[in-house]
């Protein structure tokens, strides 16, 4: 028997339906400074290949699984490399993955890192990607790597327009190459050669039809 030294404020009679105590759940992890480092971390490699140079980059990102087994379960950045056979960007590249990799351990919304490197544009030029897709620089084009690893961890939403708006986009692109009958024929994907730069996604993908400037890849339009 356990012997009651406390004064008794309070009691409620049990029976078989009452369910037993459960037990306490352990806390939801989020990413912080003080997560130790597994031993094991998910990692994922992006080839960059640019008219730069003749050597690609290799961008690889390790994530941590937090939550593990747990329907919090989440899978968040911990640390980035950058490598490549090309020296010549050494300094820079290795002082960005470490500014990168801290950012990453902080936790948070890290999101704002992929538009800060978009933000940076080469004084020489950027170029062109297959596809029609601009490049201001070399560092927007890791950019572009992170944000397609975050899209991938969920982290940032997948891009895409709603049907209605894509629809509209399909006709317009019907219209277009209706009209340009000696047209060259092009892979799936790929939009007209000659469409314009749009300002917003930074594609060449913009056309002009009856008056408006359209952008095929993200629907932007001088006309509203």
């Amino acid at each position: 028997m356990k012997k009651i030294s406390k004064k008794i404020v309070g009691y409620r009679v049990l029976d078989q339906d009452t369910p037993p105590q459960q037990e306490a759940r352990p806390p939801i992890v989020q990413m912080h400074e003080a997560v130790k480092r597994p031993e094991v971390l998910l990692g994922s490699t992006y080839k960059i290949k640019t008219p730069l140079s003749e050597h690609a980059l290799y961008v690889t990102i390790n994530d941590m699984v937090l939550n593990e087994g747990t329907e919090h379960q989440i899978r968040r950045p911990y640390e980035i490399f950058i490598n490549s056979k090309n020296m010549e960007h050494y300094q820079w590249v290795v002082a960005l993955t470490l500014l990168m990799s801290a950012v990453f351990r902080k936790g948070g919304d890290i999101t704002f890192i992929v538009e800060e490197l978009r933000a940076v544009f080469d004084p020489q030029g950027g170029y062109f990607k297959p596809g029609g897709r601009f490049m201001p620089s070399l560092v927007a084009e890791i950019g572009d790597a992170i944000e397609h690893h975050l899209r991938m961890i969920g982290m940032i939403s997948p891009p895409g327009l709603d049907p209605h708006q894509q629809a509209i986009l399909d006709e317009k692109r019907a219209q277009y190459e209706a009209r340009q009958a000696d047209a060259a024929p092009r892979e799936p994907g790929q939009f007209p050669a000659d469409a314009q730069l749009c300002r917003k996604c930074l594609t060449r993908a913009a056309i002009l039809l009856d008056g408006c400037l359209t952008c095929l890849n993200c629907g932007e339009s001088k006309c509203g």
